[in-house]
């Protein structure tokens, strides 16, 4: 097993900026800026915060697998790790991309539980970020694995 090396990833200053932009726009989530307006959408109900959470919940519940699933190929890099193998098992025989999904799906949850112009201007953000990793991500997988072009047409999202 090789051992996780961080100088691996800074070759490509566009991978690091993708994968810094994801954490950023994550961790926005949790704090509430003052200079920013937090102003709802419309008035949340329990019905709304009630689904927020259940979204939630589902989403870190695919994460969970996907994890568990990745086992040591797991990354927060676009590019594979050196020694990695390309898994189409478990969860990822449904989605090709669990974890960068239920991210986006954890970031709709908090929009539905908050209705806030706030957290739906950070939902669209980290999908912006989310869909230009996911296409320098399947790059280097087809570049690194023979057989990725053949699971992406069988396993559509």
């Amino acid at each position: 097993m090789s051992k996780f090396q961080l100088k691996n990833f800074f070759k490509d200053p566009y991978d690091l900026m993708l994968v810094f932009l994801q954490f950023f726009i994550i961790s926005l989530h949790f704090f509430q800026w003052e200079i920013i307006p937090q102003k709802q959408i419309i008035q949340a109900s329990p019905f709304s915060y009630i689904l927020g959470v259940l979204i939630i919940i589902i989403a870190f519940i695919i994460i969970l697998f996907s994890i568990k699933d990745l086992g040591r190929n797991l990354s927060p890099f676009p590019r594979p790790i050196n020694n990695s193998n390309l898994v189409t098992s478990g969860i990822y025989r449904f989605t090709r991309h669990p974890m960068y999904y239920s991210l986006i799906f954890i970031s709709i949850g908090v929009f539905i539980i908050k209705l806030s112009i706030y957290y739906i201007f950070l939902t669209i953000s980290l999908t912006l970020i989310i869909k230009f990793k996911i296409a320098l991500e399947e790059k280097y997988l087809m570049n690194k694995f023979k057989n990725y072009l053949l699971y992406k047409n069988e396993v559509k999202v």
